[in-house]
């Protein structure tokens, strides 16, 4: 059985924390973010750390603890030091670069995909072929990034496409030589 839930947040000094009934509010320096607390979870704020509790000891309660207890620890991580996910693209011709707001995807396909980056996430491109995806919000970060790999996920014959940096793709032989 997991005691996630019981485990103390550490909150470092230059973070926020606000909590107003069922509405929690984490300010740092890197933004702002907020969550609302399910219902029979609260939040309470100690010395530098934070405790999650639960009304009971039914299930469902169990269940949202440890979850709520994860979001809010990953909201303080956000505000402090941010999340990242590193995507590849491989395959000749294939490139990436960021304008005005917008990601160009050069895939194989006859045209250019267009991808809006969302508020509150950042994206570069140090090199044509990778990209880093940066930001506060540990889901939204993961989401973009499952999006962008989406377009052009890896083939298993020659491997081309998106993949996140360290992904190994599994490949298939081709047509049997006879």
């Amino acid at each position: 059985m997991s005691r996630v839930g019981q485990r103390p947040i550490l909150v470092p000094p230059q973070v926020k924390v606000e909590v107003q009934g069922d509405h929690l509010q984490v300010e740092g320096p890197r933004g702002k973010l907020s969550h609302r607390l399910p219902e029979g979870i609260t939040v309470e704020r100690a010395e530098g750390q934070m405790l999650v509790k639960r009304s009971s000891e039914e299930t469902r309660f169990k269940s949202l603890h440890g979850l709520t207890r994860t979001l809010v620890d990953n909201m303080v991580k956000g505000v402090t030091q941010g999340f990242v996910k590193e995507l590849e693209i491989q395959g000749i011709g294939f490139r990436a670069s960021v304008a005005q707001g917008k990601l160009e995807l050069y895939v194989g396909f006859t045209h250019p995909v267009i991808f809006s980056i969302p508020p509150g996430i950042t994206i570069e491109t140090p090199k044509p072929t990778q990209m880093v995806v940066k930001g506060t919000d540990k889901a939204l970060v993961g989401q973009v990034a499952a999006r962008i790999r989406a377009f052009a996920p890896p083939e298993p014959y020659k491997g081309k496409g998106i993949r996140y940096v360290g992904e190994a793709v599994r490949r298939k032989a081709g047509k049997a030589v006879a």
